[in-house]
């Protein structure tokens, strides 16, 4: 059994009559391939993101960690001011959004996210618990461990430009596409191209007539690349019924989340979940008329705040459409924070205990001395019967 093991060496290799070379060889390959595949999900780009298809330079890289878009509508006119955070290393991209009117384009006020995250932030409230959990005396821890656009080539088939403005470090065309190939056409020939299988994506909006707004997007300072948080975009258009497109965004290849700020007259919740997880609401209520909020608002004073997950981007099945919902109940979030009942810095439990304890102690003392102070009964004499005679 040894001598075999010795024949064969480590891993099931000849230790014997073996070159070195062919070793060396062998691992060299293992490593070759294991760096290829390193490499592989390092190039592999991702072509969506939750506001519609981002594309880009296809030997880049680049993701949407995050996209938080604001909505309001007044049941006639939408507007929608959306915000990225990308990383990745590319130099240039763009992105697509489908509107089912013609849309405006503009820039948004940078300052309305944070005035929505603030507004929509959850409580913290102080909830009392009497016996102690962990991190209580006597089961204390250290708490503090916890705590430049480039102008399109002309001659795209069956496209119609009917708007470009630049904004900012964004070159926004506004254009109308006849059939998913022709918008596809026009991608490509501006230096970007869709990833496969875009164009039966597309086929829905295009039955539908629905027109498109394409955004090309460069860092302000040449020679760097694509990272942080985007400025944000503001596109209004004329819809009946409050829609967030979606269907897109099945084509990225990494998670992918959003958080929706919806103002309406009332509180709106999505139809349903096309194909992520459970949207939850993390806010809703009443907003205060005043500020980068208040401006975005005009008169459309409810807030219904929307958090959503997308584990598996190819499951989306179609765009967001939000209704009203049977109440405007207002609802926050709430964070707990547990804290050990005390009186005077002593634990409650602790006194209650003692006291208890202290009880028991005092009752066993009474109980003894009352047998100790009780009177003995001295016992009955004895009766001598008298001597017979």
């Amino acid at each position: 059994m040894l001598r075999s093991a010795r024949r064969r060496g480590l891993f099931g290799l000849p230790a014997h009559g073996t070159p070195a070379r062919g070793l060396r060889s062998r691992t060299l390959l293992v490593v070759l391939s294991l760096l290829l595949i390193q490499l592989g999900s390092l190039v592999a780009p991702a072509y969506a993101c939750g506001c519609g298809a981002l594309v880009h330079d296809p030997s880049s890289r680049l993701t949407v960690n995050q996209e938080t878009s604001a909505v309001r509508w007044d049941g006639r006119d939408e507007q929608i001011v959306m915000s990225l955070t990308v990383a990745g290393n590319a130099g240039e991209a763009a992105w697509i959004m489908p509107v089912p009117h013609r849309a405006t384009v503009t820039l948004g006020d940078s300052g309305l996210f944070d005035a929505l995250a603030s507004v929509a932030a959850p409580v913290s409230r102080t909830r009392d618990h009497f016996w102690p959990t962990h991190g209580d005396w006597p089961f204390a821890s250290d708490r503090g461990a916890d705590a430049s656009a480039a102008r399109p080539a002309p001659g795209a088939p069956a496209v119609g430009v009917v708007g470009r403005e630049q904004l900012g470090p964004f070159d926004v065309a506004r254009l109308t596409a006849t059939d998913p190939k022709a918008l596809d056409s026009w991608l490509r020939l501006n230096g970007f191209r869709l990833p496969g299988g875009m164009s039966a994506d597309l086929q829905p909006y295009v039955d539908r007539k629905w027109e498109y707004v394409a955004v090309r997007l460069a860092p302000e300072q040449k020679g760097r690349t694509l990272t942080g948080t985007l400025d944000p975009l503001r596109l209004s258009f004329a819809s009946d019924r409050l829609v967030y497109p979606m269907r897109l965004s099945r084509r990225a290849t990494n998670a992918q989340s959003l958080e929706l700020y919806v103002l309406a007259a009332h509180r709106m919740e999505p139809r349903g979940a096309i194909g992520g997880l459970p949207p939850q609401v993390t806010y809703a209520g009443e907003v205060a008329p005043t500020g980068p909020l208040g401006r975005f608002a005009d008169g459309e004073r409810y807030l219904t705040a929307v958090e959503q997950s997308f584990p598996v981007p190819s499951r989306i099945d179609g765009d967001h459409e939000l209704t009203r919902t049977a109440s405007d109940r207002p609802f926050q979030r709430v964070v707990y924070e547990d804290r050990l009942l005390t009186v005077g810095g002593v634990p409650v439990w602790l006194l209650t205990v003692g006291a208890g304890l202290v009880v028991l102690v005092v009752a066993a003392l009474l109980l003894v001395l009352a047998r100790h102070r009780r009177p003995v009964v001295p016992p009955q004499p004895v009766h001598v019967p008298p001597p017979l005679s």
